[in-house]
């Protein structure tokens, strides 16, 4: 699962990070709502938590934004403002949940975790391309019924491959959506990751479906007969 935190607070935005990349989740920071909106425009995010007092664009304009976009990323808002007026905004305006500061990080996870459900609930959890199907929360993939092991970062690359069907997915998009925010890495760790999946999903089977887009990145498509 890959989540995304938005807090100008350099200590809590660390502390968030880390805390939550200890529970095995994947985490992208910014600082700012504009950031905000560019990240989530661009990423493929299971969840946001949301700092409201925010600089350039405040919590309420970025939630405000994204939904203007159509993207129904699960949003929680984490802020200092208690009022029950900026409580009942922040939950009308979209957000899936409003967690105000400060707050017990035991209570953070157990709502993120119920936050996380509602993506389940948006993409049914179940992926296909061709004959190539995952299933999320079991961390499964099949291909012509047999089950592939994986390794977790393996699965969650060719997820991010299959959330994005047809698409041609540069090396450093692929590294944003598999790795934690921060980690330097060189683009070839790609290649090394797409070679392994390459010789777990496709070389066994006659019709292949990960293409190299020479120069770009890669494509996970099922090309029809």
């Amino acid at each position: 699962m890959r989540l995304l935190i938005v807090e100008d607070e350099a200590d809590m935005r660390k502390l968030l990070s880390e805390r939550l990349q200890n529970e095995g989740y994947a985490v992208d920071t910014c600082s700012n709502g504009v950031e905000a909106v560019e990240y989530l425009s661009l990423g493929d995010y299971d969840g946001a938590i949301v700092d409201i007092m925010l600089p350039k664009l405040n919590g309420f304009q970025v939630l405000k934004a994204i939904r203007e976009k159509k993207i129904y990323t699960p949003f929680m808002f984490l802020s200092a403002l208690n009022d029950n007026e900026d409580i009942v905004k922040g939950l009308d305006g979209g957000a899936d949940d409003y967690l105000t500061k400060p707050f017990d990080f035991d209570v953070l996870l157990a709502r993120v975790r119920v936050m996380l459900r509602k993506t389940v609930g948006v993409h049914e959890n179940v992926y296909r391309c061709g004959d190539l199907v995952l299933k999320e929360s079991e961390m499964e993939a099949y291909r012509e019924n047999e089950k592939i092991d994986l390794t977790a970062r393996e699965f969650n690359i060719l997820l991010f491959l299959v959330r994005n069907e047809g698409r041609v997915l540069t090396r450093e998009q692929i590294i944003s959506s598999a790795w934690n925010d921060g980690e330097e890495l060189t683009s070839n760790v790609v290649d090394v990751y797409i070679r392994f999946l390459r010789k777990k999903i496709d070389d066994p089977y006659e019709k292949k479906l990960i293409q190299t887009i020479r120069g770009i990145g890669y494509c996970l498509k099922d090309e029809k007969e």
